[in-house]
């Protein structure tokens, strides 16, 4: 089993192709825009997750897997992953690590009455920043 590269175009059409609407019924109405349901494990347990999974080799590997299993006829009408719920569980921490974005700023903004107030911000919305100065 290898696993191929694919381009979030390629996965995109794929996914478009596994969640469109079978006999006029929708299931998609309960997700939110820029994200997309799978259903995972034995019981087929249902997450929801964002757009963004798609670009991560991670989960790329699991629509290798899903597709390999069950091609584009999934048994839920969504994307079914062939994995265990403890097993999914444990890879999104590491697929949500990958949205976080990094910015490298220049040295001489962390003097600047702007930046300082974009910081104490941030500070109090608890929000977790990597800031890498050059």
């Amino acid at each position: 089993m290898g696993i191929r590269s694919i381009n979030m175009a390629q996965a995109k059409r794929k996914l478009q192709r596994t969640l469109s609407p079978r006999n006029g019924s929708s299931t998609t109405t309960d997700v939110p825009k820029g994200h997309f349901a799978v259903y995972v494990g034995e019981t087929h347990k249902r997450f929801v997750i964002p757009l963004s999974y798609l670009n991560h080799p991670l989960f790329q590997g699991l629509l290798n897997l899903a597709e390999e299993e069950f091609g584009f006829d999934h048994p839920m009408g969504g994307l079914t992953i062939p994995c265990s719920e403890d097993y999914f569980k444990s890879l999104t921490p590491l697929l949500r690590e990958a949205e976080k974005k990094r910015f490298v700023v220049p040295l001489s903004y962390l003097s600047h009455p702007s930046f300082q107030e974009l910081l104490r911000r941030l500070r109090k919305s608890s929000a977790l920043i990597t800031l890498l100065v050059a």
